[in-house]
């Protein structure tokens, strides 16, 4: 596919890819980052201890509690806590992060779904992490596209990468761009950033050098014409990519692009994609 050229430094631009890559990775990878969790537990009003974690599990209306035995405890913002601990309601999409020994247990609800992830260093996914595989940088991938804001934000209902799991996002509007001739738009959601984009989607790579289920881009706030860019070469793999112990949200089905985007994350070496 040829892509029009955008006028931006080459070098730099590589520079600045690198470092987001380092920084991602770092960040995957990390003590507690996603390739350390060793277990994806469902709560349920029914008391149940698992074998990575502490305590003894339940999950109702009124929130998560554990009770831990006489010689457990957990340590939460600093403070420890022993016996019975209540950490009330968790909201959608948030995650509290409670610590034992060099592991923590991540808290959190997904779905409607109260759940629990310890997340142990010592976890062989991410000891025996090497890296992702991507894409060479290339600046012809960053393209310019504009944003189309709806009136109001819109609930998008999504599929996950856990069978019959939906996440519900409020999406902003839409991003127009044009590749290989041809205009497409993506639905967005927010962003890590006040006023910035995120756009779950797919393309012609899918499943064949670049990861099946999905893949996401981060996109900066809209300028005051609602101008943006949309740069494929960040386009990054979600925890699913590498891990089964991940409830991650699935594209809309109308950013399904009909183009290959050969740009970005690659499938993980975790998942058959090439070593890096």
């Amino acid at each position: 596919m040829t892509v029009p050229q955008t006028g931006i430094d080459q070098e730099s631009f590589t520079e600045e890819w690198q470092s987001w890559h380092r920084e991602k990775e770092a960040q995957l990878s990390g003590p507690h980052g996603f390739l350390a969790i060793t277990s994806l537990r469902w709560l349920s009003a029914e008391p149940e201890r698992f074998e990575d974690a502490p305590g003894v599990w339940s999950a109702s209306a009124a929130g998560v509690v554990v009770e831990l035995a006489e010689d457990e405890e957990l340590t939460i913002d600093g403070t420890v806590v022993t016996g019975r601990h209540n950490f009330g309601i968790i909201g959608e999409r948030d995650s509290v992060y409670p610590g034992f020994g060099d592991a923590v247990i991540e808290v959190a609800k997904r779905g409607g779904h109260d759940i629990l992830r310890p997340r142990h260093p010592g976890n062989a996914l991410r000891t025996g992490f090497t890296g992702t595989p991507a894409y060479a940088p290339d600046a012809r991938w960053a393209r310019p596209g504009r944003f189309l804001p709806f009136d109001e934000p819109r609930p998008v209902t999504v599929g996950a990468a856990v069978e019959g799991l939906e996440h519900v996002y409020d999406s902003p509007g839409e991003v127009e761009f044009e590749l290989d001739g041809r205009t497409h738009r993506l639905t967005t959601f927010n962003g890590k950033r006040p006023g910035a984009l995120m756009a779950l989607f797919t393309d012609l790579t899918s499943g064949v050098t670049t990861y099946a289920a999905n893949r996401s881009v981060q996109i900066e706030a809209p300028d005051e014409q609602g101008a943006v860019r949309i740069d494929f070469n960040r386009a990054a793999n979600l925890p699913c990519a590498y891990t089964d112990l991940a409830t991650c949200p699935l594209p809309p089905t109308e950013n399904r692009l009909p183009v290959a985007v050969e740009a970005g994350e690659r499938i993980p070496l975790e998942r058959g994609g090439p070593a890096v």
